[in-house]
């Protein structure tokens, strides 16, 4: 049972104003008159407020020993977090020579009368390159696989005098497919694919819908085809001249018909009841250029070489920075002292002076409240005194390189606010993140910190057991680790340890999109590089994202006499998108368990429990395979099994009224 911390004195005002009125009789029986207008009640309620005053301070006694106790194991607050967001540039018009886009390029939102803009910096250069096509090339599903593909040449198809078909089966098949190699990684490029056409010849397809799919290499080793966003198609399915206008995502090289190219490729799909091709498209001409790039971009500003102040030459000096709070700093962020002669010194940011030596050039920075500290001088047991890092001279300069600041809830806006450029770029039109900006945090206060205070306690910064791993890879990557299931020996090898990360998503409610779910390198790397070092040396530790098992249901209800049918439907929905949900779902609403079937059974016990409805006259459970292009729905079964390492994703859920 946990101990509950009794308050020192729990006397309100009122009670002591009711307690001091009792005791009139006794010690001045004279005084009859206690009506709130008599100047002796007046004294009696202004020495109860200044009493209630004094006991609130001496109820904060015991939060004050818990903070200090924080700070002696060690433990700090979590900063901000600043929002993320990949921003998409596009050029005016196609540059003829690769165009460099350089880091700390701003940008930001509209500013309003009653709201700030909120600026996002790129995190690094970026290249739009002028793209060198190598390679055309044709495939066709019917032939065999000794002459699967045809090259084409290069120079007719840029001239304007070649007869490519696109589609080269006789009617056009299944598969076949236009291949383009390149000689450079056009990954997260726009890129415009210049079309000319003999005219009429793909007749008999909708030019609004049309049946084909352009695709590149994932750029993982075992990703296959990845579909690519198309932003503008004006060929009109291939049946006239025009731009098909692509947003190129992650790609690789690899061999295709013994040649290594980057390969961008349009493929033909044919659906059941959509019109196909009579005959394939004929290209006479086809030419590809770059219209911008997408770049990750993050909720700071950035400030170069700012002086914070001057040395007077004692230890301990405090300085503060001008804007918080600070993002964690890079290699090229630091401290330096200029001298009265002129001569610069860099000096090295420390988590704390306890092994600084009298020489060592150490200060500390508080990334919450900008405060910068120099070393102290302490005096000893032994009447000595011991400096804990160097002094900085007399007069001299103290410049800060460089730092970056902001972060928070504010900067996580939504697709499409973004559409301001504030650096002074040329040849850049215009500016817009297709996605929402995920991941800003508020700093934490100290009533969250506290309640991390146990979990602080039992893992004392070293991973040993299953609940240290998940807990310290929490700490790896506040706010950006949504859920963590460690599996140890039987589940895997003796002395192997495999961590499942699932990242944080800001927005639960219904579909989550596979995209959302993916373990990105950077906190991949970001929890393993953390938990390495706080690991025991017979562990083998690998982070790695849980297997998903996604998960269709078709439900037939029945809503109560006076209740609404439609919102009763709704509510069926919503309830099964939060209960099949890796992060909320469950029982518990903690994550759907990992390991943990999903029955039949389960999807009726929540729905009965819902207002609104009367009975449920089936439920069908469907699972749901996903390649990383497609949602592939299974056969109807009574129970979905989950491996070890997995869990359930909603895809989407359907019902309706008996």
């Amino acid at each position: 049972m946990a101990f509950v911390t009794p308050r020192l004195d729990d006397r309100a005002f009122q009670d002591l104003v009711d307690e001091a009125r009792a005791r009139i009789p006794l010690y001045c029986p004279e005084w009859t008159d206690h009506n709130l207008s008599d100047p002796g009640i007046t004294l009696v309620e202004l020495f109860a407020w200044m009493t209630d005053i004094t006991l609130y301070r001496l109820n904060r006694m015991p939060d004050k020993h818990y903070i200090k106790f924080m700070e002696l194991i060690g433990m700090r607050l979590y900063g901000a977090e600043p929002a993320r967001a990949p921003m998409t540039f596009w050029l005016s018009s196609p540059q003829p020579a690769n165009f460099l886009l350089p880091g700390g390029t701003e940008t930001a939102t509209t500013r309003t009368e009653t709201e700030q803009a909120i600026v996002f910096t790129t995190d690094g250069d970026a290249t739009i390159y002028v793209p060198t096509l190598q390679y055309i090339m044709t495939s066709s599903s019917t032939a065999a696989e000794a002459r699967a593909f045809a090259v084409h040449n290069l120079s007719n198809a840029q001239e304007g005098t070649a007869r490519i078909p696109v589609f080269p089966s006789a009617p056009p098949t299944q598969g076949d497919a236009l291949y383009l190699g390149f000689d450079e990684d056009l990954t997260h490029h726009i890129i415009a694919v210049e079309i000319d056409v003999e005219t009429a010849e793909g007749a008999g397809v909708d030019p609004n819908n049309p049946p084909y799919v352009w695709e590149v290499l994932g750029q993982q080793a075992n990703q296959n085809w990845v579909p690519v966003e198309v932003e503008q198609d004006t060929t009109r399915a291939l049946n006239v001249n025009g731009t098909v206008r692509l947003f190129i995502p992650p790609m690789r090289r690899a061999p295709r018909n013994d040649v290594t190219a980057f390969w961008l490729r349009c493929r033909l799909i044919v659906e059941e009841g959509q019109p196909n091709y009579g005959v394939s498209p004929t290209v006479r001409r086809l030419q590809v250029s770059s219209w911008g790039i997408t770049v990750d971009t993050t909720n700071i500003s950035r400030v170069q070489h700012e002086t914070i102040g001057r040395s007077d030459g004692s230890p301990g000096q405090i300085f503060y920075l001008n804007y918080t709070p600070v993002v964690a700093r890079t290699g090229g962020e630091y401290v330096m002292i200029r001298t009265e002669d002129g001569r610069e010194e860099r000096w090295f940011e420390v988590g704390d002076f306890s092994a600084s030596g009298a020489d060592d050039r150490h200060y500390t920075l508080d990334s919450q409240t900008g405060e910068l500290r120099f070393g102290p001088a302490l005096r000893q047991r032994d009447g000595g005194v011991r400096r804990y890092g160097a002094i900085p001279p007399q007069n001299a300069a103290i410049i800060i390189t460089g730092y970056r600041y902001g972060g928070g809830v504010v900067g996580n806006v939504a697709a499409g606010t973004i559409n301001v450029l504030k650096s002074a770029v040329p040849y850049i039109q215009r500016v817009a993140n297709r996605q929402p900006a995920t991941g800003g945090l508020n700093a934490e206060d100290i009533e969250a910190c506290k309640m991390r205070v146990p979990a602080y306690l039992r893992s004392l910064n070293r991973a040993v057991t299953v609940r240290d791993f998940e807990y310290l890879a929490r700490e790896a990557a506040p706010g950006q680790v949504g859920r963590v299931h460690c599996l140890q020996p039987p589940l895997t090898n003796r002395g192997d340890i495999k961590l499942l990360v699932i990242p944080a998503i800001p927005r639960l409610e219904g579909f989550i999109a596979p995209e959302s779910l993916n373990l990105s390198e950077d906190l991949q790397r970001r929890v393993y590089d953390y938990l390495e070092e706080r690991r025991l040396l017979s562990t083998r530790l690998e982070v790695l994202a849980p297997a998903y098992q996604w998960v269709e249901t078709e439900v037939r209800f029945r809503a109560g006499r006076h209740d609404d049918v439609e919102k009763v439907r709704q509510l069926i929905e919503r309830r099964l998108f939060q209960f099949i949900n890796p992060l909320v779902g469950g029982q518990e609403g903690t994550g759907w368990p990992f390991g943990r079937d999903l029955f039949v059974a389960d999807i009726m016990s929540v729905l009965l429990t819902l207002p609104g409805v009367d009975f449920v006259r089936s439920v069908h459970l469907y699972p749901v395979a996903y390649d990383g292009g497609e949602f592939v729905r299974g056969a109807e079964v009574q129970e979905i099994p989950v491996v070890s390492h997995g869990v359930v994703v909603s895809y989407r859920h359907t019902a309706r009224q008996d």
